[in-house]
C-alpha cells in the first residue's frame, strides 16, 4: 500500500488500500468503502476532486485573465517585470522627482500590460490544439507604442510638465497617445466598461455647456484636455497612479515573498487546527484562512477559490449544505479586502488623499473588521446547530507545535505595524518587512529563498500590480475631468439638495450610489470615483472627512457581494455546485451586518468609536453596542438564538437592531428595549412548545418532512438517515 505525505508532513494511506487490484469491489464493498471514506480523518490540504482554481479566478474575478506566457517571451517578460520591482525598491531609498518617477513607472506598467494580457479571448479551437498564448505581433507593436510617449516625458520632464497651459504640438500627440494606450490597457485588464466611463468624462468635459442645467459646464478643448490630465498631476500622474507605483506595488512584492517563503500553508493549517474537533470547527477554520490569506491576496475572489479548493471538501463531511458552504466561503474571501495589515488597494488611497499614515487607516479599518467577522462566526455557530454540522476529524499537528515551528511567519506582518508605529513610512515599512520575510524563509529548507525563488518574487509582485495600474491611471482621467469640470461638486449638491439636508437620507443615498457604481467598476475605481462625487456630499452634511472615506471604503468593498454581479459568491457556488442565486443572497445575509455598521460612524458623533477615534469612552461605547446590533441582526437573519427562532422573535431582534445605528442614548435606549422583548418572546416560544420538538422545526412540523424550498426558516430537507448525506435547506433568508 503507498503512502504519500500530506500537507502538514504527517504519513496518510489512500482510502481504497483493501480493495483488490485484479477485480472491482462488490456493492457490499463498495458500500463499506464509502463509509470508511466519510469517517476516516481529513487533510487539509487533501482534495476530493479536481479544481482548476486559475480557471475560476479568471472567470469570476473583476480582472479578465492573464496569458500562459512561456519560451523566451516568457523570460523576457519576467525580466522586465522584476525590473520593475526594482525600481519601486530603488525609488524607497532613492526618492525621484515625482514627473519622474510616475511617467517612467507607468511607462512600463502599461507596456507590461499589452504582453501579459490579451486583447481578446483565446478561441476554443486555440484552446484545444494547446497553442501558444504568448504575444503577437500587435502585442509587442502595442508594448513599444505605449513607451513612446512616457519616454518623451521624462527625457524633458521638468520642461514638458511646465508647458500645461501652452503645449506644443508634440506635448499634444503625446499626450493624447498616453490617454489612448491607458484606455486599452485598461480594457485588457478589466473590460470595456472603464474605458467607456473614461470616454464619457472625456465627452461632458467637450461638450459641456450643451448639457441641461444643472449638469451644464464650460466647454473644453483639447488643449486644455490634455494640458490639465497628462500635464499636470491631477489626472494621468494623480493620486491613483502615485498610489500604484508606490503604495501597491511595494505590497504586492510583499505578497509574493511572503507567498513563496511558506506562509500560505502555515496560514491555512494553523486555521484548520486552531479550533479542533467542535461542530462549527469547519465553519470557523474556513473563516479564520480567509482572514489570514487576505493578508497576502487582497482579492476577494481569489482568496475565496483558493479557501474553496482546499476546504469545500471539510464543509461538506461536516454536513453544510452546498449554498450555505459556498456562502461561508464567499464571506470569508470577501474579508480579504477589508483586513488589515494590508487591506485593500482603496485603504492606500484613503492615506493618500487625506494626507494621513497607512498606520491610522488601519486603526480606523480595526473595529469594523473585527464586527465583520463577528457576525460570520454567529452565523456560522447558528447553521452548525440548524443542520446539525458534526465534527470532522482534521489531520493535522496541535495548534502549539504548528506556532513554534512556524509562527515566525506572522513576524513580518506584525513588523509592518511596528515599523510604522516607530515613524517609519509605509513604504520603508514594507520593504522592510519584505526582508524580514526573506531572512525567516531559511528558517525552513523547503522555503528557502533562492536566486530563482527571488527572481520569481519579483516579477510576480510586478505581474501582480499590472491588473491594477491601468484602472488606477484610468480612475485618475475621470478625477481629472471632475476637477476641472467641478463636476464632482454638482453631483454631490444634488445628492444633498435631494435628501433634503437630511443626514440618514443622504448616506443612504451614498450608500446606494456607491454599491451601483461598484456593479459596474472594480473596487478601487469605484472608491476613487466615489470619493469626488459622494465624499463631499456626506462632508456636507456634517460627516468628519476620514468617516466619510471609510464609509464610502466599505460598500465599495461590499459590492462584491451586491446583487446582480456578486464574483466571490458566483466562484464559490462553481466550487460548491450549490445554486448560484442562493449563495449570492446567502452571502448577502453572512455579511448583512458590514451593510449596516458603516452607518454607525456616520450618523452621529460618538460613532467615530468604532474608527477609534474619540476617547476610551466612547470607542468602548459604540463597540459595545455595535457588537449588540450585529448580534442582534445575526439572529435576525440566522433564525437561531438559545434554540430555533420564529418569525416574530427574529422581526423585532432585526428592528431592534435599526435604532442602534445611532449613537445616542435614546436611540440605544430603544434598540435595547426592542431587542430585550425579543428576546422575551423567544424564552416564552421555547418554553410553551418545548425545547426538543422546537429542536425538529427545522426538518419536520407535527411529524412531517418540510418540502425543500417551501420557504420556512431553516426548513431542512429529510430528517435522520440520510446517510451521510449533507442535508439540503431552504434559504432562510
Amino acid at each position: 500500500m503507498t503512502e504519500r505525505p500530506d500537507g502538514n508532513g504527517a504519513v496518510k494511506a489512500p482510502a481504497n488500500g483493501s480493495a483488490p487490484k485484479h477485480k472491482a469491489p462488490t456493492p457490499r464493498e463498495q458500500t463499506d468503502l464509502a463509509r470508511a471514506k466519510e469517517d476516516e480523518p481529513v487533510s487539509p490540504l487533501e482534495r476530493e476532486e479536481y479544481i482548476d482554481e486559475e480557471a475560476l479566478i479568471a472567470e469570476y474575478e473583476a480582472e479578465k485573465p492573464a496569458r500562459h506566457l512561456s519560451g523566451t517571451p516568457g523570460l523576457l517578460i519576467k525580466i522586465a517585470g522584476a525590473g520593475l520591482s526594482l525600481l519601486a525598491l530603488y525609488w524607497v531609498f532613492n526618492p525621484m522627482a515625482t514627473q519622474f518617477y510616475l511617467p517612467l513607472f507607468l511607462g512600463i506598467g502599461l507596456s507590461l500590460t499589452f504582453l501579459v494580457y490579451r486583447g481578446w479571448g483565446r478561441s476554443e479551437t486555440s484552446k484545444a490544439k494547446k497553442s501558444g498564448d504568448n504575444p503577437g505581433i500587435a502585442d509587442w507593436v502595442l508594448a513599444v507604442v505605449a513607451l513612446v510617449p512616457f519616454l518623451y516625458i521624462i527625457s524633458d520632464w521638468d520642461g514638458f510638465f511646465r508647458r500645461a497651459i501652452t503645449p506644443t504640438y508634440l506635448d499634444l500627440a503625446m499626450g493624447v497617445i498616453a490617454i489612448l494606450v491607458t484606455l486599452e490597457a485598461s480594457r485588457r485588464t478589466v473590460g470595456i466598461l472603464v474605458p467607456l466611463v473614461v470616454v464619457g468624462f472625456f465627452a461632458y468635459a467637450f461638450f459641456g455647456s450643451w448639457v441641461p442645467a444643472p449638469f451644464n459646464t464650460s466647454s473644453f478643448d483639447w488643449v486644455r484636455l490634455v494640458g490639465h490630465n497628462v500635464m499636470g498631476t491631477q489626472g494621468l500622474f494623480g493620486v491613483p497612479t502615485d498610489v500604484a507605483a508606490t503604495y501597491i506595488i511595494l505590497f504586492t512584492i510583499y505578497g509574493a515573498v511572503l507567498g513563496a517563503s511558506g506562509a500560505t500553508k502555515f496560514f491555512i493549517d494553523l486555521s484548520f487546527s486552531a479550533f479542533g474537533q467542535s461542530k462549527s470547527g469547519p465553519g470557523r477554520t474556513v473563516t479564520l484562512a480567509g482572514f489570514l490569506l487576505g493578508t497576502v491576496s487582497g482579492s476577494g475572489v481569489a482568496t475565496t477559490v483558493t479557501l474553496g479548493g482546499i476546504s469545500w471538501p471539510l464543509l461538506r463531511k461536516a454536513g453544510y449544505p452546498k449554498e450555505h458552504g459556498g456562502a461561508i466561503l464567499a464571506a470569508a474571501g470577501i474579508g480579504a479586502i477589508m483586513s488589515p495589515p494590508t487591506l485593500g488597494a482603496a485603504a492606500f488611497i484613503i492615506a493618500a488623499l487625506l494626507g494621513v499614515s497607512y498606520l491610522q487607516v488601519l486603526i480606523w479599518a480595526t473595529i469594523p473588521t473585527v464586527l465583520y467577522y463577528f457576525g460570520i462566526i454567529l452565523a456560522i455557530e447558528m447553521d452548525a446547530r440548524r443542520f446539525k454540522t458534526k465534527a470532522v476529524d482534521f489531520d493535522v499537528k496541535p495548534v502549539g507545535k504548528l506556532l513554534l515551528r512556524f509562527g515566525y511567519h506572522f513576524s513580518s506582518l506584525v513588523a509592518i505595524v511596528v515599523f510604522m508605529a516607530m515613524g517609519m513610512t509605509p513604504f520603508r515599512a514594507v520593504v522592510y518587512a519584505t526582508f524580514l520575510a526573506f531572512a525567516l524563509s531559511f528558517l525552513e529548507r523547503d522555503s528557502w529563498m533562492t536566486p530563482r525563488r527571488i527572481f520569481d518574487a519579483l516579477a510576480t509582485g510586478a505581474t501582480g500590480a499590472l491588473s491594477v495600474i491601468p484602472v488606477m491611471a484610468a480612475a485618475g482621467l475621470i478625477v481629472g475631468v471632475m476637477t476641472l469640470t467641478g463636476l464632482g461638486l454638482k453631483l454631490a449638491n444634488i445628492i444633498v439638495d435631494f435628501a433634503g439636508g437630511s443626514l440618514l437620507l443622504t448616506a443612504i443615498f451614498s450608500a446606494i450610489s456607491v454599491i451601483l457604481l461598484g456593479l459596474a467598476v472594480p473596487v478601487t475605481a469605484s472608491f476613487i470615483i466615489s470619493w469626488v462625487i459622494i465624499g463631499p456630499a456626506l462632508q456636507d452634511v456634517g460627516v468628519p472627512a476620514f468617516a466619510a472615506a471609510m464609509f464610502i471604503f466599505y460598500y465599495s468593498v461590499l459590492s462584491e457581494v451586491s446583487p446582480p454581479t456578486a464574483l466571490s459568491p458566483f466562484a464559490a457556488s462553481a466550487i460548491t455546485g450549490g445554486k448560484p442565486i442562493q449563495t449570492m443572497w446567502l452571502t448577502w445575509r453572512y455579511t448583512l451586518s458590514a451593510f449596516l455598521v458603516p452607518f454607525i460612524f456616520v450618523l452621529s458623533g460618538p460613532g467615530v468609536g468604532l474608527l477609534l477615534q474619540g476617547g476610551i469612552g466612547t470607542i468602548a461605547l459604540a463597540f459595545t453596542v455595535s457588537l449588540l446590533a450585529v448580534g442582534a441582526l445575526a439572529v435576525a437573519t440566522g433564525a437561531w438564538l438559545f434554540g430555533p427562532a420564529r418569525w416574530p422573535e427574529r422581526i423585532l431582534l432585526g428592528l431592534g437592531s435599526l435604532p442602534m445605528l445611532v449613537m445616542e442614548p435614546m436611540y440605544i435606549a430603544i434598540g435595547v428595549g426592542i431587542i430585550a422583548l425579543g428576546v422575551v418572546v423567544h424564552l416564552l416560544g421555547l418554553r410553551r412548545h418545548g425545547k426538543d420538538s422546537s429542536a425538529d422545526a427545522a426538518g419536520t412540523t407535527s411529524g412531517r418532512s418540510i418540502p425543500e424550498g417551501a420557504g420556512s426558516a431553516g426548513a431542512v430537507d429529510g430528517a435522520s438517515g440520510t446517510g451521510g448525506r449533507a442535508p439540503r435547506a431552504a434559504d432562510p433568508a
